[in-house]
């Protein structure tokens, strides 16, 4: 399965050649390089450990042992971030390889997952959607949850239900995006529509797995 990291720049919008505005993501898409090799035999699965975002010299002295350890035993540079894809032929990989934005062309669909704006504690009607009260004279209820259970049998509220609480800040995956147009030269994808996640937020980006 083709997959790649890559931090979200910004949106923008481009002219197809029928002169169709279509707006779309800007993803800097790589390179990543690739760490460890993981195989059935010795660890149960297999699958390949990548790095992301090169860490400068300047920064290097904050990296922890253990961590600089890992990138020394692959003898590759150290990088910011570790994610892990599944892949069916470990063999196709190789320590130290780049894989850069070219695993993708124009009009792949993808599925795209990063983490959503926090948006911090939330009311009902921001978070759920939940209608306010009314505005006329004399009432006292605007923006309260209303009730929640019964009063007497079973007389608790049950777990899950939906009530105010910390808003966003959690991980989305968003299915069937286009890519519109990939950048080699520049590590940039454009993807149809928006992705989840605040301007340089860390995307994962893999072939779909379902189709339309």
């Amino acid at each position: 399965m083709k997959s790649i990291l890559g931090r979200k720049i910004g949106m923008t919008q481009i002219f197809q050649e029928n002169g169709k505005v279509v707006p779309v993501t800007v993803i800097e898409a790589g390179p990543m390089v690739v760490i460890q090799k993981k195989t059935v035999e010795t660890d149960g699965y297999n699958a390949i450990q990548v790095g992301f975002a090169k860490v400068e010299e300047k920064k290097l002295r904050k990296i922890n042992k253990p961590k600089a350890g890992h990138f020394e035993k692959g003898n590759v540079a150290v990088h910011k971030f570790i994610r892990e894809f599944r892949v069916e032929n470990v063999e196709e990989f190789e320590i130290g390889q780049e894989i850069k934005a070219d695993v993708f062309a124009e009009g792949d669909l993808i599925d795209i997952t990063g983490t959503s704006k926090g948006k911090g504690t939330a009311g009902v009607i921001k978070r759920h959607g939940f209608s306010r009260g009314r505005e006329t004279h004399g009432s006292k209820f605007h923006r309260a949850p209303g009730g929640m259970s019964a009063a007497t049998y079973p007389g608790r509220v049950f777990k899950g239900h939906r009530m105010a609480g910390r808003m966003g800040n959690e991980k989305v995956t968003v299915q069937n995006l286009e890519i519109v147009r990939v950048d080699v030269e520049r590590n940039l994808i454009l993807i149809k529509g928006a992705v989840p996640g605040p301007k340089k937020g860390i995307v994962s980006i893999k072939e779909t797995v379902k189709t339309k």
